[in-house]
Parts: C-alpha cells; structure tokens; sequence
C-alpha cells in the first residue's frame, strides 16, 4: 500500500503538492506509488528557476532504472526552487518522495490547483 498523506493534494499523473510557509509557493514531486512503480531513480532533469509553465505541462523527467517518465506541472506557475539535493541523490525519491526527494517549489498561479484531487480521490484512483 502506497503512503497517501492526506494534507497533500494530487494528479492523476502522480504528481503531489504542498503548501509551504512561504504564501502562494507550494513544493511538488512525485508520489509513493510513482517513484516505486518506477523503481530505483538513478536520475533527474528539472527546470531552472524563474521558468514558468502552464498546469499540465511536462515540466522536467526522472529515469529510474527500468523507464524516463515525463514529469507534468500540476499547477501553473514559475519556479522559485529547484531541489539541487537530487542532481548529486537522485534516490531521495524513493526513500523519501514527500519531504526530501520534493523536486521544485512554484510560485502558484492562483486558481491553478482547482482540478487536484485530495487523498482520498487519490485513494480511489489507485483502487487502494
């Protein structure tokens, strides 16, 4: 069973977000249940900071050792932070995908994260 945390909120494509104490800036990365259905992730691209996207956008990659996923912007906005801990342990996000494994923080644009669906919607997509 995957661990869902419920103060998150979530994609269809597996993505996370998380308010952060900074106002309008939420963290993103990729859940439990993606990270081990990719298996070992031996590296990642991401974004520089001050790129802007639009929600759904592929916004960066992870290759683990079986595949390269896409990775898609939950939520429109521009990056502020980039989590430079993965260029050197990419692996962060196995072992921990909802605190130090989170890829970038974004400066939201507001309404942006209307469509996320909460843990239990999550749950549900995962027939858990």
């Amino acid at each position: 069973m995957s661990n869902i945390p419920a103060d998150l909120r979530y994609t269809k494509e597996h993505e996370y977000v998380r308010s952060t104490d900074a106002a309008g800036v939420v963290a993103i990365g990729i859940t439990d249940f993606a990270q081990g259905e990719l298996g070992d992730i031996v590296y990642v691209e991401l974004p520089k900071v001050g790129t802007s996207f639009g929600a759904h956008a592929v916004f960066g990659t992870v290759e683990a050792v079986k595949a390269v996923s896409e990775l898609y912007m939950p939520v429109a906005g521009e990056v502020v932070e980039v989590n430079a801990r993965l260029d050197g342990e990419p692996a962060l996000i196995n072992t921990d995908a909802y605190g130090d494994g989170w890829m970038i923080k974004v400066k939201l644009v507001e309404g942006s994260d209307a469509d996320l669906m909460s843990a239990a919607d999550y749950t549900a997509l995962l027939g858990a």
